[in-house]
């Protein structure tokens, strides 16, 4: 039984990615999950803004968030990498204190996809999302598998605006209503 549908009557909306590795280790050269999230981005039709690389540290994890969450050619940014429990693993903590709103169902849906492919493994996961500065951010595993689970299981459809019943873009331009009635900034 199907969920959900696609419109056809609706035009594909292409929405602009920001990608970031968290690794000590990777280089551009060898991230294969960063690779894989701009395959997928390009082939899906939609546009990659930034791509980098920040080491499993808090402060310079917040930096580049902040950063990218102020550019107005940025809806939404995926980092992959530090989402586990050992010491270095810190994207979620940096991320989260800085959510405007928490996405709680997508940790819910990403491990019922991942619960599929690797059991209960999934739970070694902290798969995390929310808005911040009226722009998506979403924390998934480092590994080529949790990135096309979570792009081919989540991301694919939410980024089409042709997705029915409801998807992200067409809540884009909604997400800062309340900064333009108070006269706030950055717009979409």
């Amino acid at each position: 039984m199907s969920h959900s549908h696609i419109d056809e009557n609706r035009v594909f909306v292409p929405v602009r990615f920001g990608v970031v590795t968290v690794s000590d280790t990777r280089t551009l050269a060898e991230d294969r999950s960063g690779d894989l999230l701009v395959d997928r981005i390009s082939k899906a039709g939609h546009e990659l803004q930034a791509r980098d690389i920040v080491r499993d540290e808090v402060d310079a994890i917040q930096a580049l968030v902040r950063d990218w969450t102020a550019r107005d050619d940025i809806d939404a940014i995926i980092l992959t990498g530090g989402t586990g429990f050992t010491g270095r693993d810190v994207t979620p903590d940096a991320i989260e204190p800085l959510y405007d709103k928490a996405m709680d169902g997508f940790s819910a849906i990403f491990h019922r996809i991942s619960y599929e492919k690797i059991g209960t493994s999934t739970i070694q996961s902290r798969a995390s999302a929310g808005l911040i500065n009226q722009t998506f951010v979403f924390s998934i595993p480092g590994s080529t598998g949790a990135c096309k689970d979570a792009w081919d299981g989540i991301f694919l459809p939410q980024f089409d605006y042709r997705h029915m019943p409801c998807n992200f873009v067409e809540i884009m331009p909604r997400l800062d209503e309340h900064l333009k009635r108070s006269g706030g900034s950055k717009s979409l």
